[in-house]
């Protein structure tokens, strides 16, 4: 399975829905809280250009927000 991280805030509802579907599905997954950690908050920031989280990478693809079936495809599920 590919390496599946999310950039996330404590207070994003979207993120929270998106690690409980990972959960759910028995995704692991690797959690970045960009409202403490800064060199990632900036490296979310290159990425995409913008701050709005949750940021989903799934391999070389990069998901803005939670796209329940964007996921679903690119994860096989």
């Amino acid at each position: 399975m590919q390496k599946v991280i999310i950039y996330s805030t404590p207070t994003c509802g979207y993120c929270h829905v998106a690690k409980d579907w990972f959960k759910e599905n028995n995704i692991e997954y690797e959690d970045f809280d960009v409202s403490q950690d800064e060199k990632k908050r900036n490296e979310l920031v290159e990425k995409t250009g913008q701050m709005a989280v949750p940021v989903i990478v799934i391999g070389d693809e990069t998901i803005i927000g939670f796209d329940k079936a964007k996921l679903s495809e690119l994860l096989g599920i």
